[in-house]
């Protein structure tokens, strides 16, 4: 009778481990997507509140150490490059003509086909960063996934004589604590930003005079800024952005700096 109790006291118990299991799972690997909330008269965005563990785990959205009442005034440029249809090649040049640092996030589709294109990043002092090599929701990817597609991409990279940097911005910005634990543990460090807007879509592009005054009403000491190098008003809007920060007193800084290499 003893040994009969036992036997259902431990069939209940791995019972409930069992159903209460999957619970634990799906709470820790909650899917999150990034924003930031503007603030007026260009002070800092500020990253919602749920969001804010992000740089425990190795990520960054902001520069904290250049807040509104640092004389030194430095914003960060980087783009997320889904394809190249000539817009890329203009950002560029815009970057080379106002000597203005850029990160640059890319697939391992953009490498293959615009080799020569990522080359030049390099040698003009941009970064080239890990989106990915296919560009698919991690937020529940397991270790082992996350680690292939970074590498892969990183592989790629490597095999056509293109440097990257140790820095990662997740597809869409979709994330989960136990993804970015995964890429810290690979080693890399991951970049969200404090100013993004609707430019990813050709078809539907922000009027040029709209998208500068967006842009410049919410700039902000230490914004880390995500653009699509592929908008068309993006490349028509760079150099007079550039050129009224810079005017502004900004200085252009670089996610070395940021990040600390």
């Amino acid at each position: 009778m003893i040994a009969l109790k036992r036997f259902c006291k431990s069939a209940f118990l791995t019972l409930l481990v069992l159903l209460v299991l999957p619970l634990t799972v799906r709470a820790q690997s909650k899917e999150l997507h990034w924003y930031c909330v503007r603030q007026k008269a260009h002070r800092q965005a500020i990253a919602a509140p749920e969001l804010r563990f992000v740089e425990d785990c190795g990520g960054y959205y902001i520069d904290h150490t250049h807040h509104e009442g640092n004389e030194d005034k430095v914003v960060y440029l980087t783009f997320d490059v889904g394809y190249e249809n000539g817009n890329v090649e203009k950002i560029l040049g815009t970057l080379k003509e106002t000597q203005t640092p850029g990160a640059f996030f890319v697939l391992k589709h953009v490498v293959t086909a615009n080799t020569d294109l990522l080359r030049r990043m390099n040698a003009e002092g941009h970064l080239v960063c890990n989106h990915t090599a296919n560009h698919p929701n991690l937020a529940f990817a397991s270790a082992e996934k996350i680690k292939a597609e970074l590498t892969e991409l990183e592989k790629v990279c490597q095999e056509n004589g293109i440097v990257t940097a140790p820095y990662f911005r997740p597809p869409e910005g979709s994330f989960s604590r136990e993804m970015l634990e995964h890429v810290q543990e690979i080693g890399y460090k991951t970049v969200f930003w404090s100013f993004a807007y609707a430019d990813w879509d050709n078809g539907r592009q922000m009027a040029p005079d709209t998208a500068i005054r967006l842009i410049l009403d919410n700039i902000h000491n230490g914004a880390v800024l995500l653009l699509h190098p592929t908008s068309a008003t993006n490349a028509a809007i760079l150099p007079q952005v550039i050129s009224t920060l810079k005017a502004e007193g900004y200085r252009f800084g670089t996610l070395d700096a940021l990040c600390g290499g």
